[in-house]
């Protein structure tokens, strides 16, 4: 069997689901699972829908979801759907002003890929092939830790296996990706981007031939092609090296992926669903030595928190254990650390979680920080290279190696 995971950008209007119809068709009789995401912005869409619920805002909130709601028709009346009989959409937004936003996160949010591959579904299957629909929250099992869910692999792993081998199963199942849900029946998110990850967690359980994640791009590049007009396909790629990548920020594959695939040595594909026929990329344990060519990864929107002890002492030899702490317990992603005698610097994404850990830190430590930056990571740099990234930019911290130059730099 194989897994196929589509992006928002692959469904994001009607042609896109029909592009979807045409990819599966060219996968041939041979089983096929086919993870969705929301479709187009639906998430972003969404979670104006809870910051508007959260502020008091019910009147704009429900403008917002009758907008998504809208949205999501007009693509089903194009795709020759009929809401209400076809697919029944959610009615009511599932909100509860006694829970925590969090909480109430995971279960809005949640809805734009239940959306999706309802309608992605029914359309497979009205164009006659044998298509059935999953309900990823009742079979991939997660904790309660809203909007990052963690996964119980045995319990899910049971739960998908069950309903894959069993007899008379139709030859393609359409699910959600992003999405989980406890023992009780409440759904979680796992993470922006998640949707990847559990293609790989599928591909795992069911022990696939391959994942493959259909994108918008003709594979992994060296650089994104919105801010660097020049790029260069990589078209095979060892899994260490996309991990380094993708920890560095590399859009194109999310972080968690790979783990599940390499401990089965599955081989995942990225390949532009435009073009379904082209190699694209393939990350794999064959695949080849180290890239030889420089690549650019852009993480934006990060900040920069420098902390130095109140009485002077060496910070790292002290406070190391108690500052990771705090970064740990306000879930903040880091992306880079540098450190002295007596004072140690991180930069992380700029995250709502960002400021109540500040305020912790500001309890133990002087703390100074810098907002609006972007960490600009450079593999296989050389100093032409780094001169030329150098360039017109402010620096507000830079580490080099012999392969690797990360600079941060104010936007």
């Amino acid at each position: 069997m194989k897994v196929y995971k589509f992006g928002g950008a692959s469904v994001k209007n009607a042609e896109g689901v029909r592009n979807v119809e045409k990819i599966v068709r060219l996968a041939g009789a041979q089983d096929l699972m086919v993870v969705v995401s929301a479709m187009g912005k639906t998430t972003n869409a969404l979670e104006r829908v809870v910051e508007f619920l959260d502020a008091g805002k019910e009147e704009q909130a429900l403008t917002q979801w009758i907008d998504i709601v809208d949205f999501h028709v007009a693509i089903m009346k194009e795709l020759g759907l009929h809401p209400g009989s076809d697919i029944r959409l959610q009615g009511e937004i599932p909100y509860d002003p006694a829970k925590s936003l969090d909480e109430n996160y995971d279960q809005i949010v949640s809805l734009g890929e239940i959306m999706s591959t309802q309608i992605v579904a029914v359309y497979l299957l009205k164009q006659g092939l044998s298509v059935e629909w999953w309900n990823m929250p009742k079979l991939l099992r997660t904790d309660d830790t809203w909007r990052e869910a963690k996964v119980d692999d045995a319990t899910s792993a049971e739960l998908i296996r069950s309903g894959w081998n069993r007899p008379q199963r139709p030859a393609v199942v359409v699910t959600q990706g992003f999405i989980g849900g406890t023992a009780d029946g409440r759904r979680t998110t796992l993470g922006r981007e998640g949707s990847d990850y559990t293609a790989a967690l599928l591909g795992n359980y069911l022990d696939a031939e391959s994942v493959t994640i259909w994108k918008d791009v003709p594979g992994i590049l060296n650089a994104d092609p919105r801010l660097e007009p020049d790029t260069i396909l990589i078209p095979s790629l060892r899994y260490k090296d996309a991990v380094e990548l993708s920890y560095s920020g590399a859009q194109i594959i999310h972080p968690k992926t790979i783990r599940p695939l390499e401990n089965k040595h599955i081989p995942l594909f990225v390949k532009p669903f435009g073009e379904p026929n082209a190699a694209g990329s393939c990350i794999s344990e064959d695949g080849v030595g180290p890239i030889d060519i420089p690549v650019y990864i852009w993480r934006k929107n990060q900040i920069l928190i420098t902390m130095r002890a109140k009485d002077f002492a060496f910070v790292l030899e002290e406070s190391l254990s108690e500052i990771f702490d705090i970064i740990h317990r306000h879930r903040l992603k880091v992306s880079l650390i540098q450190s002295s005698a007596v004072t140690i610097s991180v930069c992380v994404d700029n995250t709502r979680f960002v400021p109540e850990a500040l305020a912790e830190l500001q309890q133990h430590f002087n703390v100074t920080y810098n907002e609006n930056l972007s960490l600009l990571t450079i593999r296989g740099t050389t100093p032409e290279i780094l001169e030329r990234a150098k360039a017109g930019k402010t620096i507000m911290l830079s580490q080099t190696t012999r392969r690797t130059a990360r600079l941060v730099v104010s936007e």
